[in-house]
This record gives structure tokens, sequence and C-alpha cells, in this order.
């Protein structure tokens, strides 16, 4: 059985490609998954690529840049998860750099405080010693730094 796929040309992979980025910001590899998708060739890949950076569809510092306001404001991860999540998208170390710029440290702290404070409300553990434990292990999974983690327990607690 052959399965059947739409054949795309240049320009009209093109178009699709500047509504997928402009939909929002979107990381070189997520173009590239999107390209394989559509069966391009290589050198139709190649071109499309270099013509969404040329037009300013695609550009990876904006995108890290948003990628760490949006997950660091809504979902409230730390660095080090943001940090994965980029390499995860092919995302060079210098602009991960720069895009973790986008983190004000008083931001970082109050809100690893805030996060600390609300998840120790929930937990029902009398051992001081294990409630410790978890709150630690539930903020470090948000991806937030060790020290930074039992530095604030050690002032909530």
């Amino acid at each position: 059985m052959k399965h059947k796929f739409k054949s795309y040309n240049v320009e009209e992979a093109l178009q699709k490609l500047m509504h997928f980025c402009a939909y929002r910001d979107r990381s070189q590899k997520e173009v590239e998954d999107k390209l394989n998708e559509m069966h391009m060739i290589d050198a139709a890949k190649e071109k499309i690529i270099i013509e969404l950076m040329q037009e300013g569809f695609l550009n990876e510092e904006r995108f890290a840049r948003s990628f760490v306001r949006g997950k660091f404001r809504i979902k409230k991860w730390g660095r080090i998860k943001i940090t994965q999540e980029l390499k995860k998208r092919g995302i060079s170390s210098p602009i991960i750099k720069m895009g973790l710029t986008e983190i004000k440290e008083s931001d970082y702290r109050s809100t690893l405080f805030e996060l600390a404070e609300k998840k120790l409300e929930k937990i029902n553990e009398p051992n001081e010693y294990k409630r410790k434990g978890k709150l630690a292990d539930h903020l470090m999974r948000k991806g937030y730094e060790s020290s930074l983690v039992f530095d604030s327990i050690q002032e909530i607690l």
C-alpha cells in the first residue's frame, strides 16, 4: 500500500513555513522537522531556511529569549530545566546564555521563594527532615539550582 502525501514546490513550502514561523517563534530544528514532514529535498530545505532567516521569520536568539521568558513566567521553570529544553531543541550554548539574560536575578529568587512557600503548604509530612526533602525535590524538578533551593528552604524554615 502506497502512502500518499501532498508534494510542495519550494515557493509553497516557503509560504507555509512563513505562516508556521509567524504564529510563534520557532527554532531551526522545528523548521527542519517541518520540512522533513513535507518530504522536501535537502537543497530545497537549505534554500527555505536561508530565506526564512533573511526575511526575519527564523531567528534562534529571538526564539531562545521568548522561550526563556515564557517558561519562566508561565510555567515557573528554573534555569536548569530551561537550558535542558533549549538544548533538546538544538539551540547552541552561547545563544542559551543570551536567552537566560531575560530572567532578572531578583525575579528568579522571588519566584523560587513563592514556589517553595506554596508547595510547603501542601506537604502533609510531620517529619521535618522528610518535609524539607520533598520540598527540595519539587523545586529541583522545576529546574532550580540545588544551592538556591537549599538556601530558600533554610530561609523559610
